[in-house]
């Protein structure tokens, strides 16, 4: 695996400043618990891109930040991290914030977000980003999209990038229906059963087989589909290929379906199929699960093929 041959990748969505804390004993309500605490950049789009750049893959990020002091520590921790950034500022706005809350065995207990300077921007916002990384992109570049963009917006990236290779995660149950009239111009959806569910109008309990069958039917042409710790399903226009996660010890859940994201896409970039990609994102995602935050500080092309 040579990531200099590999597509560039422009990732699209948020940009957060998570704060995450590390409870020392089970977290209970109306009561302070004792914690460890680790601030780093967050976001699903923000996620990705930092995870590709420390494969080697070449890099974009279009988000927005505020005018507040996280911004001012993002945007360095991020240009430092190889990353090219091609972002908006929204002056009033505070950039977008995640706090969780994980109990001692790893387990996320709550989580809050602050991410009113994305959901309420207008369609038109990235415009300007947009069109500076798309002079320099070639066609084989793959754009990625997440759900945290407002759906007025996403259509209209969309329509900007055209023919261009488009990859979404649906990010959460609530905004996975973003994506619902956009699954025809995608290469890929990236979603775990109940973001299926939203999606599709089925049932949480439906079996997977039925929520990709669904999927497919809704113009959507290939898919990765997880459900918690159980197997992973590639589905290839209709073509289902299942992966067993790999047994590890969980430290830190947050962002381990980012780094599944992630790390497929690398593989993808370097021009492997779907169903070769993959094992490349649930080892980066068992690496994420490993440690603390969203980015295993291990994490090489080696690492991900010794699991």
């Amino acid at each position: 695996m040579f990531p200099s041959s590999a597509s560039r990748v422009i990732s699209i969505g948020a940009i957060h400043f998570d704060t995450i804390a590390h409870a020392a004993s089970h977290i209970r309500p109306e009561t302070s618990t004792p914690a460890r605490h680790n601030s780093k950049p967050g976001g699903v789009a923000t996620n990705i891109a930092r995870t590709l750049s420390k494969l080697g893959v070449e890099t974009g990020l279009i988000g927005v930040f505020g005018d507040d002091g996280p911004a001012q520590i993002l945007q360095k921790q991020l240009k430092a991290e190889g990353i090219h950034l091609a972002h908006a500022i929204r002056s009033g706005f505070a950039t977008g914030q995640y706090l969780a809350l994980h109990n001692p065995d790893g387990q996320l207990a709550a989580a809050c977000v602050d991410d009113k300077i994305l959901a309420d921007a207008p369609p038109d916002l990235f415009d300007t980003a947009l069109d500076d990384l798309a002079v320099s992109s070639k066609q084989e570049t793959i754009w990625f999209l997440d759900a945290n963009l407002p759906e007025a917006m996403l259509h209209r990236l969309i329509s900007k990038i055209g023919t261009g290779r488009l990859i979404a995660n649906a990010v959460s149950n609530a905004k996975a229906p973003r994506l619902k009239s956009a699954l025809k111009s995608l290469e890929c959806l990236m979603l775990n059963r109940g973001e299926a569910s939203a999606i599709t109008g089925l049932p949480h309990n439906t079996v997977p087989e039925t929520l990709v069958k669904a999927l497919h039917e809704m113009g959507l042409r290939n898919l990765v589909l997880t459900d918690g710790s159980k197997d992973v399903i590639a589905s290839e226009v209709g073509t289902l290929t299942r992966f067993s996660p790999p047994n590890v010890n969980v430290v830190d859940v947050t962002g381990a379906g980012d780094a599944l994201t992630a790390g497929t896409i690398a593989a993808l970039a370097t021009g492997l199929k779907l169903r070769e990609a993959v094992p490349y994102g649930l080892s980066a995602a068992a690496m994420t699960l490993q440690g603390t935050g969203a980015l295993a500080e291990t994490l090489t092309w080696d690492a991900l093929g010794s699991f």
